[in-house]
C-alpha cells in the first residue's frame, strides 16, 4: 500500500517532540504508535498492540540483539576498567608523569586522534575515544557536548573514508547487487575506492573538528555549553540527564588498588585487535565480507573476559568484586539500551510504510543529472534524519542513487559518494540514530544537549558539501 505522505509523519513527530520535550524514550514511542495508527487504518487497540509487538520484534533481528547487548557489555567494562584503576593510571600518566596532555586542547586532540586512528567499527571509535578522552576532558572542563561532538563526528565519517570495515563490506555489497543486474559495469572496491575524493560531507566533518578544536572558535549552542563549562566548571547544564550515571562511570579505583595505565590499555588493545579477527573470521578468510555486528560483539565479549582475568590474576579485585562491577556498568547502560531499542523499532515501522521509497519518488526521473549528486546528497540527508539509521540509508539510496545517475548520466562516483555522505550527515543530526545515543553515552552527556549542539555544525558542514557536489555536476 502506498502511504505517502503519511509515511513522513511517525519520524517527525518523533524527532520534533524529542528536540520540544528532551523525553526521547515518549517521543520515539510516540512516533513508532503514529506509525501504526497509520497501518491499522487509524484504530487505537490494534496500533498499541503492533507497537508493543514492534518493540518486542526488534530481538529478532540477531544483528540488532548483539548491539543492544554490546552495549550492555560497554557499560560493564568501561566500570571495570575504572574500579582498576586503569583510567586514573592513564590521567595520571599523560598530565602528571609525562605531562603529554596540558590542556583543555589537548584533551580533545587525544579524543580526536584515538577516533582518527581507530576505523574498524563506528561503535568501538566512539566507545574508545569517549573513555579514553572524557577524564582528561572533565579535568579541564570541556563542556560534555564538545566530547560527544568530537567522538560521534570522527567516528563515521572515519569508517566511510577508510573502508577497511564493515563499512566497506556492506558498501561494496549494494554497489556490487547493481553491478550483477547490470545497471553499471565495473568493479566494486574500485568504484567504491574512486568515489572516496567525493565523500565531501565526511571529509569536511573530519577537518571540522580538528578546526574547531584547534582555534575554539565554536558557535552557536556549543560556544554556549563551552562557556558555561569555562566559567563555572558546569560540564552539563542544570537540569540535564547524562545518558549514564556518573557513578557507573567515574567508579574510582578500589582501595589500596594503585593506578596502573596498562589496566585501561591492555583491554582496550584487546578489543580492538579482536575487530580484524573477528571480521576475518566471520568472513571466511576475507575481512570485507566479515559481519560488522558479530565481529564487535566477539570483541567486547572477548575484551570484558580478558580484563577480568586480568584482573583477578594481578589480585586488583576477586571474581565476585569483577562480577559486581560489570553488574554495575550494566545497570548504567539501561537507559541507554531503551532508547536503541526504540530507535530500531521505530526504524522497521519507517521500513514498513516504505519511507524511504516515497522520498525517493519525489525526485526520481525529474532532475537533470548536473544537480543530481547534489540532489542524491539532500535527499540521502533526509531519509538517513528520518530513519535513524545511515547503513538503512545506503541500502534504500545506493540503488536508487545508481539507477538515478545512469538514467540522468551524472556523475557515478560522486553520486556513490553523495549517498554516503549524505547518510553521514542525516545520522549525525537525528536524535534517533543509534550512533548519535552511543556518543552521547561514551561522552556522558544529555542526548538532546548533544544532538542540539552538534547540529549546526552538521547543517553548515552539509550546506558547503552541497554545494560541492553541485560544482561536480557544472563540471562533470
Amino acid at each position: 500500500m502506498e502511504y505517502g505522505y503519511l509515511s513522513l509523519l511517525p519520524p517527525l513527530i518523533a524527532i520534533a517532540l524529542a528536540i520540544w520535550s528532551k523525553q526521547v524514550f515518549i517521543s520515539l514511542f510516540l512516533g513508532i504508535f503514529t506509525g501504526e495508527l497509520i497501518l491499522n487504518s487509524w484504530t487505537f487497540f490494534p496500533a498499541l498492540n503492533g507497537s508493543l509487538n514492534d518493540i518486542v520484534a526488534v530481538f529478532s533481528e540477531g544483528w540488532i540483539t548483539k548491539t543492544i547487548i554490546f552495549s550492555f557489555l560497554v557499560g560493564g567494562i568501561i566500570t571495570v576498567i575504572s574500579a582498576s584503576g586503569g583510567v586514573q593510571g592513564f590521567t595520571d600518566y599523560l598530565t602528571k608523569k609525562k605531562q603529554v596532555v596540558k590542556s583543555k586542547r589537548g584533551a580533545l586532540l587525544l579524543a580526536y586522534f584515538t577516533g582518527l586512528v581507530i576505523f574498524i567499527e563506528s561503535s568501538i571509535t566512539i566507545l574508545v575515544s569517549g573513555t579514553v578522552a572524557r577524564p582528561l576532558t572533565d579535568k579541564y572542563n570541556v563542556s560534555r557536548e564538545k566530547l560527544a561532538y568530537v567522538c560521534d563526528s570522527t567516528s563515521a565519517p572515519v569508517c566511510a573514508l577508510i573502508p577497511l570495515n564493515g563499512w566497506g563490506a556492506l558498501l561494496m555489497g549494494v554497489i556490487g547487487v547493481q553491478i550483477s543486474e547490470g545497471v553499471i559495469e565495473g568493479n566494486a572496491v574500485n568504484i567504491l575506492l574512486k568515489s572516496i575524493p567525493y565523500q565531501f560531507y565526511s571529509i569536511i566533518a573530519v577537518l571540522a573538528v580538528g578546526y574547531y578544536i584547534m582555534t575554539d572558535n565554536d558557535w552557536g549552542p556549543m560556544k554556549r555549553a563551552e562557556e558555561r563549562a569555562r566559567k563555572t566548571g558546569k560540564l552539563l547544564r542544570d537540569g540535564a540527564t547524562p545518558m549514564v550515571s556518573e557513578e557507573a562511570t567515574a567508579t574510582p579505583p578500589i582501595e589500596g588498588v594503585e593506578p596502573n595505565m596498562w589496566n585501561m590499555l591492555l583491554p582496550i588493545i584487546v578489543l580492538i585487535g579482536m575487530m580484524p579477527v573477528s571480521l576475518f573470521i566471520t568472513g571466511n578468510g576475507n575481512m570485507l565480507n566479515g559481519s560488522g555486528s558479530t565481529s564487535v560483539f566477539w570483541a567486547v565479549l572477548t575484551a570484558i573476559t580478558f580484563a577480568g582475568v586480568l584482573y583477578i590474576a594481578k589480585g586488583i579485585m576477586s571474581l565476585d568484586e569483577y562480577i559486581k562491577y560489570v553488574y554495575q556498568g550494566i545497570g548504567a547502560i539501561v537507559p541507554v539500551a531503551i532508547l536503541l531499542i526504540t530507535a530500531f523499532a521505530i526504524g522497521n515501522v519507517i521500513s514498513a510504510l516504505d519511507t524511504g521509497a516515497f522520498m525517493a519518488s519525489l525526485v526520481e526521473g525529474k532532475v537533470s543529472g548536473v544537480f543530481g549528486p547534489a540532489i542524491i546528497f539532500i535527499l540521502s540527508s533526509l531519509m538517513a534524519f528520518s530513519t535513524g539509521t545511515s547503513w538503512g540509508t545506503f541500502g534504500i539510496m545506493m540503488p536508487i542513487g545508481i539507477q538515478m545517475a545512469v538514467a540522468m548520466n551524472a556523475n557515478l562516483y560522486a553520486t556513490v559518494a553523495a549517498v554516503i555522505s549524505g547518510g553521514i550527515m542525516g545520522d549525525h543530526s537525528s536524535p534517533i540514530s543509534d550512533t548519535t545515543i552511543l556518543s552521547s553515552m561514551a561522552s556522558a552527556s544529555d542526548h538532546i544537549d548533544h544532538v542540539s549542539t552538534q547540529l549546526p555544525y552538521a547543517l553548515l558542514n552539509g550546506a558547503i558539501a552541497t554545494v560541492l557536489y553541485l560544482l561536480v555536476g557544472f563540471i562533470s
